[in-house]
């Protein structure tokens, strides 16, 4: 069982509140992933940089101390906003095939929903090529991430009932995995999906190759347990939560086929999963600064839509005003 490797390899500790914390604001928050698998951290030239920055619009909070690697969230509050109890936020985490990456990937995503009035944040997790960790190892940052920020509800002022995961790629995989494995803590369990090109099936055949494949072979040595343990698309149940997958048609790492089989299958459990296509769209589409954030702008409509629908934001999208307004 999956919870027996996570607590063989101690990763169920409770988690300590920072003193940072507390400068959060009374907000709620929703939990995003990244972008990238195995060729997946190629896509992203800057998730290849060993470190990163904080910018100055936003402030670090440290969610988890795990063997001795304090992982850390980049928050980006409202404008204007001091305190709310119970707002709604997002929360990202990057992709890089659970190999590289970093938070910068998602900070113009995090500085738009921050300005439809949500919280915004952008998570560190573990990755091999710093920390020598597995995708189990990731998967347990995430859900602790999601934990953290239910037990801390009172203080942070999150709605414990609005706390949403969401990402892409190899993040998209941890966001519906902590959805969907059996054996988690409710408590990490999220509310809500958005799903950038995810990696709901990590089969070799569902990524469009061989088990016996070299790339493949390189790919599940990373994983700390099997495909079909790890995989979202084998363990999807009737309590799971509203989805959005955000995909590109032409994206040849994560087949769009993925996308579809989850959908089919999450309807079939009569849960809401929705689904947008994007023609010519590869993996990675919709990163920030791509074809003149033509994809940013589309996905980040269509993800307002969807976050409007579940009432955490109101009114009509702000994504033209949000891009012709940022500093060139």
């Amino acid at each position: 069982m999956l919870r027996q490797t996570f607590e063989s390899i101690g990763k169920w500790e409770m988690l300590s509140v920072t003193s940072q914390s507390a400068r959060i604001g009374m907000l709620t928050v929703i939990v995003w992933l990244g972008s990238g698998w195995g060729a997946w951290g190629d896509q992203i030239d800057e998730q290849r940089k060993p470190s990163w920055a904080v910018p100055q619009d936003a402030e670090a909070v440290v969610y988890r101390t795990v063997e001795g690697v304090r992982l850390k969230a980049v928050v980006f509050r409202p404008p204007g906003v001091q305190r709310k109890p119970s707002r709604p936020a997002v929360v990202f985490f990057f992709g890089g095939g659970w190999r590289n990456g970093n938070p910068t990937q998602f900070y113009e995503h995090c500085r738009y929903l921050s300005s439809r009035g949500m919280l915004a944040v952008s998570a560190e997790y573990r990755v091999s090529s710093r920390h020598q960790v597995q995708v189990v190892d990731c998967v347990a940052d995430a859900h602790a991430a999601i934990r953290w920020l239910r037990g801390q509800a009172e203080n942070l002022g999150v709605d414990p009932r609005r706390i949403a995961a969401g990402g892409g790629s190899a993040g998209g995989h941890l966001a519906a995995a902590v959805a969907a494995l059996p054996d988690l803590d409710p408590a990490g369990r999220p509310n809500a999906l958005i799903l950038f090109n995810p990696a709901l099936d990590l089969s070799a055949a569902a990524l469009g190759g061989k088990p016996t494949d070299a790339k493949y072979v390189e790919l599940s040595r990373r994983f700390g347990a099997s495909a079909a343990a790890l995989s979202p698309q084998t363990h999807l149940h009737r309590q799971m939560p509203p989805t959005l997958i955000l995909h590109g048609r032409s994206d040849t790492l994560v087949p769009f086929a993925q996308a579809e089989a989850f959908q089919g299958r999450m309807r079939g459990l009569g849960r809401r999963c929705e689904l947008a296509g994007y023609a010519e769209a590869g993996h990675g589409f919709f990163n920030y600064g791509r074809q003149k954030n033509r994809w940013f702008r589309e996905t980040m409509r269509r993800t307002d839509r969807f976050l409007t629908s579940l009432g955490y934001v109101t009114g009509p999208d702000t994504v033209q005003q949000f891009l012709t307004t940022k500093p060139r």
